[in-house]
């Protein structure tokens, strides 16, 4: 009994460790004073000052574009990988999962540098196709990773029964097998979304002038002083990026799981 308390108690201690700067952050947000250390009472007006920043609603317009085209476009190519690794054989699979998981075990740092000089090698411009194409490429690897196992629960047989019956193979493709994996589809497509809109590390080192997201708007800014408008925007994004995190993990508790 004793020990389950122990447990119990040190359990408690991690979480407020955790949390409770984030708890702080989202409580100052409704600061009336801009001190960090006076609670000046009950306000709503650093969430209007902060929709009332052009640079901050350009930021936001950026992050949300950048998110949904890179979740659409690596949901696509991502879903198609998985089906050809899917249908690869045992040795060439192994092969290529693993060299699937190296974007997702490298440090971000690693990626975003990688990125920057090859769109610089290649003579680009950095700016908002280079950040782009740098979501996509950090993404399709988780959803790779999300349609993979709803592929190992279909049966396969319902594939080759399409194609004896008659049906083309794209009809079969586009009629029988994703509608069967759908949920692990969809899954990716949150999870890439979620990724994109927390992205700083690759974003920082692949965009270019006039065009940045929240999360290099505040780290911009936040090294000139946090501000209670900062406060108000990083609880914004912490509540958008929970949401998407717990219909995720609603997903995966039925069963589409993210790892083969």
């Amino acid at each position: 009994m004793v020990g389950k308390t122990v447990k119990r108690i040190y359990m408690g201690l991690i979480f407020l460790f955790l949390y409770a700067p984030i708890l702080v952050l989202i409580i100052y947000s409704f600061n009336e004073s801009k001190s960090r250390g006076h609670w000046g009472g009950f306000t709503l007006k650093w969430y209007d000052e902060l929709f009332r920043d052009p640079a901050i609603i350009k930021a936001l317009y950026y992050t949300f574009l950048i998110a949904l085209l890179s979740s659409l476009i690596s949901t696509i190519i991502g879903t198609l990988a998985a089906i050809g690794i899917h249908n690869l054989g045992t040795i060439s699979k192994k092969i290529v999962l693993n060299i699937n998981y190296l974007p997702v075990l490298v440090p971000d740092i690693v990626t975003g540098v990688a990125l920057m000089t090859l769109f610089i090698s290649m003579k680009m411009n950095l700016g908002f196709l280079t950040m782009l194409i740098s979501h996509v490429m950090f993404n399709i690897p988780y959803v790779i990773l999300s349609v993979l196992p709803k592929l190992r629960q279909m049966n396969r047989h319902i594939t080759e029964a399409a194609l004896d019956l008659g049906a083309k193979p794209f009809y079969a493709l586009y009629r029988v097998v994703i509608p069967e994996i759908m949920p692990g589809v969809v899954t990716g497509a949150i999870i890439a979304f979620t990724l994109s809109i927390d992205d700083f590390v690759i974003s920082f080192f692949n965009t270019g002038s006039g065009v940045t997201n929240l999360s290099i708007v505040i780290f911009s800014r936040a090294r000139r002083g946090i501000k209670p408008t900062i406060n108000a925007l990083s609880t914004l994004m912490l509540i958008t990026v929970a949401i998407l995190l717990l219909v995720i993990n609603k997903r995966t508790s039925k069963g589409d799981e993210l790892i083969p």
